[in-house]
């Protein structure tokens, strides 16, 4: 059995020490939610057009294949959660990856991909 203990022996001190560092309940639910944006593929395409620097709704909107109305309706769910930032310039907005954190993550999450093959038993129904 991989999923389980065959021998309920615990490591108090490794357990303690993982505790330590454990993110709040708050914390935990908040990266949750950036990954639950991260999952959605139009989303996600919006971020990796953003990897090339700003663009404005209707840029994005052409790039990605979207309407406008979606586009911007997913720009507020990620500006909402810091994941992209606007700059106005007169009645245009650009947006932008809020900071180099989302740039990582974006940038390891493709590195993974491109580097590992997946089985996806999600997909194929055999889970």
């Amino acid at each position: 059995m991989l999923d389980g203990c065959t021998a309920r022996v615990v490591d108090a001190d490794r357990v303690t020490a993982v505790n330590e560092r454990m993110p709040s309940a708050e914390d935990l639910a908040d990266t949750a939610d950036v990954f639950g944006l991260l999952s959605d593929v139009n989303r996600l395409r919006l971020l990796v057009a953003l990897l090339d620097g700003e663009l404005c709704v209707c840029d994005l909107a052409a790039v990605t294949g979207q309407s406008e109305s979606a586009v911007s309706h997913a720009l507020r769910l990620l500006r909402a959660h810091r994941i992209v930032a606007a700059r106005r310039s007169g009645r245009m907005a650009y947006y932008r990856l809020e900071d180099p954190h989302v740039r990582m993550l974006l940038d390891l999450a493709l590195a993974h991909t491109e580097h590992t093959e997946a089985l996806h038993p999600e997909r194929d129904g055999s889970v």
